[in-house]
């Protein structure tokens, strides 16, 4: 199968030829036929197997050859993302495909000045990358009209249809024209999504190209056990052990971030790092450093677990796990892609064993575990399996105790379970957001 026989037009052919793309992905083959048909679309595939494409490239075809030209402060297609980053590697993958076409690209995204984006929006844009509060905000102000837009994206959509975007959205979908084609794609549904996303779409398309919430099996997983005070200890030795290039770290908090790039570069170790609290062009400038493997840890939250293509990336370390474990298939994702090979690493203690249990539960498989000499956890993280179970070990009874006086105390049985462990706990559930019912929690 070529790009060719899908029924793309020759400028595309001709961008994708420079782009040394020659073979559709699963996920680009069954995709792209279905938006050029004008069909609402599902569409669920692996991190890393070109679902950008999947959507730009008929997207763009379609712009190229349909409707009239854009007017003043209009778009024409809209694509939103969760995270400024995956703004601009979107808009940027866009532009690349549309580089032999007449059509106008643009992305927006918070975190900086927004009278750059009035201004260049008051011609019109035919193709607009957003993040859901920044869109508001020029909609708001006078600077965006929908009346023109036939498509809408959600570029991973499970995390934007999330409870932190139920508001943003809400308010999007109200301003928009009733009359339009939906896409949805991302690499993770749950049920609870696939529910909500049902409603939305007119008669749509589900595809899926793979296993349901299944890494790729070019990435090697493993677990090594520590206590939680040791890991900035046992990260450094690993990353001098195993001699490590280039690899990217996530933490669970800003803080976390923080404090690991601070103990790193006070061990002369090249590290930046990346979260919701610093600006946008602070962060951008870190990322484009790493790329340039200019820097060699990149520690970051879950603003970076996202659609992020960083090239060959050899190596992943869960420095903490996620809260939310579909987040773990996306941040092991940015290994691995395009059938290259990769390793991805987690740090787990024993306060996580129920973020781990759930992990294993998504993914169905149980992660192997090791032990790093001289690094024992002091706190035995309980055995987990893809049942979603934690396995407690029973304890022996203690052995009735002789008295000085000759006499036996018999003592207490104790109860079967290990005291010391976690009690197991039901796996995190994503909810279904009600639109408009709370406060935002959060914005790009």
């Amino acid at each position: 199968m070529t790009f060719a026989s899908l029924g793309l037009i020759e400028p595309l052919l001709r961008s994708l030829e420079t782009l040394g793309y020659q073979t559709p992905t699963p996920v680009q083959a069954q995709a792209i036929p279905a938006v050029l048909a004008g069909r609402d679309l599902m569409a669920a595939a692996q991190t890393g197997t070109g679902k950008t494409a999947g959507f730009a490239l008929p997207l763009l075809q379609l712009l190229a050859m349909e409707g009239p030209k854009v007017t003043a402060n209009s778009v024409r297609a809209l694509i939103l993302v969760p995270t400024r980053e995956l703004a601009e590697q979107v808009h940027e993958a866009v532009r690349q495909y549309a580089e032999n076409l007449p059509l106008s690209t643009y992305a927006v995204y918070g975190g900086v000045s927004i009278n750059p984006q009035m201004m260049k929006l008051r011609k019109g844009v035919d193709l607009l990358v957003a993040t859901p509060g920044r869109l508001l905000d020029l909609f708001r102000q006078n600077a965006l009209k929908f009346n023109q837009l036939q498509t809408l994206v959600l570029d991973e959509a499970d995390r934007m249809l999330d409870l932190g975007f139920s508001e943003e959205l809400g308010n999007i979908y109200r301003v928009l024209p009733k009359k339009r084609q939906t896409l949805l794609f991302s690499a993770t549904f749950s049920d609870a999504i696939r529910l909500l996303a049902g409603q939305m779409l007119n008669d749509p398309l589900s595809i899926e190209v793979s296993p349901r919430n299944v890494a790729a099996n070019t990435v090697k997983q493993w677990v090594v056990t520590v206590d939680k005070k040791r890991k900035p200890e046992l990260f450094v030795h690993l990353m001098r052990k195993g001699k490590w290039k280039q690899v990217l770290v996530f933490a669970k908090t800003r803080n976390g971030v923080d404090a690991l790039v601070e103990k790193l570069q006070g061990l002369g170790i090249n590290a930046d790092g990346i979260h919701g609290d610093k600006p946008q062009a602070t962060r951008q400038r870190a990322l484009d450093r790493f790329k340039l493997s200019e820097v060699q840890i990149l520690v970051a939250t879950d603003v970076a677990a996202r659609g992020l293509d960083i090239e060959d990336l050899p190596l992943v370390v869960n420095f903490d796990l996620p809260i939310v474990a579909e987040d773990y298939i996306h941040r092991i994702g940015r290994t691995g892609r395009a059938g290259a090979t990769g390793e991805a690493i987690s740090l787990v203690c024993a306060d996580e064993v129920n973020l781990l249990s759930a992990i294993e539960t998504l993914t169905r498989q149980t992660l192997t575990r090791q032990m790093e000499q001289d690094f024992e956890p002091e706190h035995r993280v309980p055995d987990t399996d893809a049942s979603g179970q934690v396995v407690k070990k029973p304890k022996k009874p203690k052995k009735p105790k002789t008295s000085s006086g000759g006499k036996r105390n018999l003592g207490k049985w104790v109860e079967s379970g290990d005291a010391s462990a976690p009690e197991p706990s039901i796996k995190p559930v994503r909810k279904v957001p009600v639109f408009n019912t709370g406060p935002r929690k959060r914005k790009p």
